[in-house]
């Protein structure tokens, strides 16, 4: 499985609802797709979220990128990560 970093950004309204159970409705949403949660952390930062999460690949991540603006309306970005052992492989 691939990961992937989702930074988020925080609207006004997507403030408002922050709450355990919209966290857990956002869990089930990436499971759902076939993924997992890795780690999630707020930040005080340019972004405000970082979800390390799992896929089995980009269809899977970007479905869910998606869902989770319009469940929580916080802006996603989303990026793969490679583990620098690899990423070293890769390039050498």
């Amino acid at each position: 499985m691939a990961v992937f970093f989702m930074f988020g950004k925080y609207s006004s309204e997507a403030i408002k609802g922050i709450s355990p159970k919209r966290t857990e409705k956002a869990v089930e949403i990436i499971k759902k797709a076939g993924g997992e949660v890795k780690s999630m952390y707020a930040l005080l930062a340019e972004q405000d979220l970082v979800l390390i999460v799992s896929f089995p690949g980009i269809e899977e991540v970007m479905k869910v990128s998606v869902a989770l603006t319009g469940l929580t309306g916080i802006a996603f970005t989303t990026a793969p990560a490679v583990e620098v052992e690899e990423f070293d492989k890769l390039m050498g």
